[in-house]
């Protein structure tokens, strides 16, 4: 058996195709039947003078979804190069599918989310998650070709690492534990180790936010560096997502045109990227009309405000320390800020990327976890990374949802993970 990907190896052969009937339709004496195979899709043409009663009669009669084997031979479609048809020889039912609820017909979001399981079968779905998968990919060969080593870090932590106010609580045995916000603290206690590490995984936020931009659950990727600085951070996010963006327009070109991506939009994605401080940042909003002031954290449309400002990612970097976490490490110059960076994407996506320097100093950390109110005894292992051999490093993470939904164009972040996880919806 071969798929529909690997037609065009086949030209002139009879071939065995195994997937699901996207469509059809038939007219006297042809049946044209769409198959989906999970690598693309086929158009088969049944002729009834090549096929007995019975068998054109089923070509004709297949409902939506069945699951069938068809032989046939392969031929090019003679107007599309590249575009591969088989003329059918035989057709086997594997599994019958009766009221297929998702039909050609337009269907509401709430329906379609109650039918995620089957959603996914639809051609942009299918699309922007084949995208997501390219992206996962040259994450990992990108930071594992700058000599980055994938290291676990667990999903079950005792620890708060982005704020105390959107953890999930759950039972350790009696002990208090939480669904991990990230896994950086991990990371870095891994970098002391390894020098260069990256963790990548689901993630979780008990944000009662309905925006287009936020899930309860995501998935992260998160580099960290021993010995790197808060400049050469910024300069390796810029690397970085050029790379992504790069790879998905070099592999992914028919995933975009079936979501009607406009590529132009991501070719000019090349480094360097725009930098400004979070207080220029402030002033620039505040002359076009926001009502944000010095030490307030940006809202969606002032990240839109910046973005728009720019054709490809903004870097906004030191912000107020008020607003940032307890980990990350002062400005030497301006005691007031951080040495942090957000990267905004243009086109609305807002931010998809947050990174920092981290705090190496173990009396200046003790003293963040004190403001924070936050227990030392729960910090002690991660403290003593700077107990023994304190050392500089930043990092930052990426949001892989954010990130699939600015590459396909979706107008909303759930179209962006196979399963969503939102305030409203658990199920599938």
């Amino acid at each position: 058996m071969v798929t529909i990907s690997e037609l065009g190896k086949h030209v002139g052969e009879s071939v065995k195709l195994g997937g699901w009937l996207y469509n059809s339709r038939h007219s006297g004496k042809l049946a044209f039947l769409v198959l989906r195979d999970g690598t693309g899709l086929c158009q088969c043409v049944a002729f009834k003078g090549n096929l007995p009663e019975d068998q054109f009669n089923l070509a004709t009669s297949l409902t939506q979804e069945s699951s069938i084997e068809i032989v046939g031979k392969v031929k090019e479609h003679p107007k599309q190069p590249g575009v591969y048809e088989i003329d059918i020889e035989h057709i086997n039912l594997l599994g019958e599918s009766i009221d297929y609820p998702i039909s050609p017909k337009d269907h509401g979001v709430g329906f379609l989310m109650k039918h995620r399981h089957l959603w996914l079968r639809s051609q942009k779905q299918w699309a922007t998650l084949r995208v997501r998968a390219r992206l996962t990919k040259a994450i990992r060969d990108f930071l594992d070709n700058e000599g980055f080593l994938c290291i676990d870090a667990p999903c079950l932590t005792p620890n708060a690492c982005e704020g105390t106010t959107t953890l999930f609580e759950t039972d350790y045995f009696g002990e208090p534990a939480y669904l991990s916000q990230s896994g950086q603290l991990y990371n870095e206690a891994t970098a002391a180790a390894f020098r260069k590490v990256y963790c990548f995984g689901p993630v979780f936020r008990a944000e009662k936010s309905k925006t287009r931009r936020h899930l309860i659950e995501f998935w992260q990727v998160e580099p960290e560096a021993a010995f790197m600085s808060h400049e050469e951070n910024m300069s390796l996010q810029e690397r970085f997502i050029e790379y992504i963006v790069a790879d998905v327009l070099n592999n992914c070109r028919s995933e975009l045109d079936i979501l009607e991506r406009d590529v132009s939009k991501l070719e000019c994605i090349k480094t360097p990227f725009p930098r400004m401080t979070y207080t220029d940042a402030v002033k620039i909003l505040q002359e076009k009309g926001s009502e944000i002031q010095w030490g307030g954290d940006f809202g969606a449309p002032d990240e839109t405000i910046l973005s728009d400002m720019h054709d490809r990612p903004l870097i906004v970097e030191k912000y107020p320390a008020a607003v940032k976490a307890f980990y990350m490490k002062r400005d030497p110059e301006d005691n007031r800020v951080v040495l942090c960076d957000d990267m905004i994407a243009p086109e609305g996506v807002g931010e998809i990327i947050g990174g920092s320097a981290r705090e190496d100093n173990l009396d200046m950390l003790l003293e963040r976890i004190k403001d924070h109110n936050l227990s030392e005894e729960t910090f002690s292992w991660y403290l003593d990374t700077r107990r023994y051999g304190g050392f500089p490093h930043a990092g930052f993470g990426l949001g892989i949802e954010r990130m699939t939904g600015w590459l396909t164009g979706a107008a909303h972040i759930r179209e962006a993970v196979p399963f969503p996880r939102l305030l409203d919806h658990f199920n599938p």
